[in-house]
């Protein structure tokens, strides 16, 4: 799911400052497990906005990273999102994308997308994948080295390493190349540690990131 945390109340203020009548669109899927933009999160800053702001409306959509969805349900609020000049969007960098072209209205986005991230509960998140869009996850045996490592190591650990922890964050975190050696010796694999694994390329992308299916 994709993690987001919600602005400074203050930083949000200062995007509205030109604007009165505000509509705010939520998300009821990873916005609310974050719990930053959910229907309780939209109540939370309506209470926070009403003595200065006019609120024409709120809904949380139900995914509004997808447009159709998104085209879907704020046809409930189509009057009030004509008569607004601004919409709060409390939703990842996407929705906010997605609300822009859907209403060509000034969007403010009131929380920050920080990583793709895995859920052990709500409150508890942690990145486990950078999209990379090379997936190596078989030949570590399911633990993603990419978003683990600290330093990006994709070919084995770095000699600093010790008793299977991470100089990286005073020696609290373990190492995740020590952690892909126990479990691909788990599997029976460990022979997939000799494949050597090409460094990224951090250099900008030619092209924008799209997949589009094709017959």
């Amino acid at each position: 799911m994709i993690i987001t945390v919600q602005k400074p109340l203050e930083e949000i203020m200062k995007m509205l400052e030109d604007y009165n009548k505000v509509v705010i669109v939520g998300c009821n899927t990873c916005s609310a497990l974050c719990q930053t933009g959910g229907e309780e999160e939209i109540k939370d800053m309506v209470e926070k906005l009403k003595d200065e702001k006019q609120i024409l409306g709120t809904i949380a959509v139900e995914t509004p990273c997808d447009i159709r969805i998104s085209k879907r349900d704020l046809r409930a609020l189509k009057k009030q999102i004509e008569e607004a000049d601004a919409i709060l969007a409390m939703t990842c960098g996407v929705g906010v994308q997605s609300i822009t072209d859907l209403t060509q209205k000034n969007i403010v986005p009131a929380l920050d997308t920080k990583f793709l991230g895995m859920v052990e509960r709500v409150g508890r998140f942690y990145e486990r994948c950078r999209m990379c869009g090379s997936c190596t996850l078989f030949d570590t045996g399911g633990i993603c080295a990419i978003s683990r490592c600290p330093k990006g190591l994709v070919n084995g650990p770095c000699e600093t390493v010790s008793d299977g922890k991470c100089e990286v964050g005073g020696w609290k975190n373990d190492c995740v190349w020590a952690l892909i050696w126990d479990r691909l010796n788990q599997l029976g694999r460990i022979d997939s540690l000799k494949k050597y694994q090409p460094e990224r390329d951090g250099s900008l992308k030619a092209t924008l990131g799209e997949l589009v299916w094709t017959e």
